[in-house]
């Protein structure tokens, strides 16, 4: 993936995270936000330590920003994004990875001719629409 489409620094990861919205499924997790600047979307890749050593998570890393680059005239543009690899990816094959990452891009709206797009989504399991509750008990 060519450098300037990568969110390098901690400050843009967490305006992502802070303002963006989300959506998951059991092997990714995809934060994006709309940047007011134009050009191409940029995107980083978070694989947590406890995924496993350093040379697991490079890898799944790898593999994940060579499925975007290969897909990126797919994605649409003026948009930051943030992967977050889950432990079942591990065990995924190549294709099946690319099936992941492409269903959870559809699912948040990010792919070109997708039903719904990135800024105007309502099914976001972003931060302020999860009920009111915790550890699945409903409060009084």
């Amino acid at each position: 993936m060519h450098r300037k489409l990568r969110l390098r620094k901690r400050e843009d990861f967490n305006v992502v995270y802070r303002y963006g919205r989300s959506f998951a499924n059991s092997q990714f997790v995809v934060y994006w936000r709309k940047r007011s600047t134009r050009g191409s979307f940029r995107m980083g890749v978070s694989a947590s330590s406890k995924l496993g050593g350093a040379v697991v998570r490079n890898r799944l890393r790898r593999m994940v920003k060579e499925i975007v680059r290969l897909n990126a005239s797919k994605l649409l543009e003026d948009t930051d994004l943030i992967l977050i690899v889950r432990k079942p990816a591990l065990s995924l094959p190549y294709k099946q990875m690319e099936g992941s990452i492409l269903h959870v891009l559809r699912k948040a709206g990010l792919l070109k001719g997708s039903s719904q797009n990135a800024g105007g989504s309502s099914q976001s399991a972003g931060r302020g629409n999860r009920p009111n509750h915790r550890n699945g008990k409903q409060g009084k």
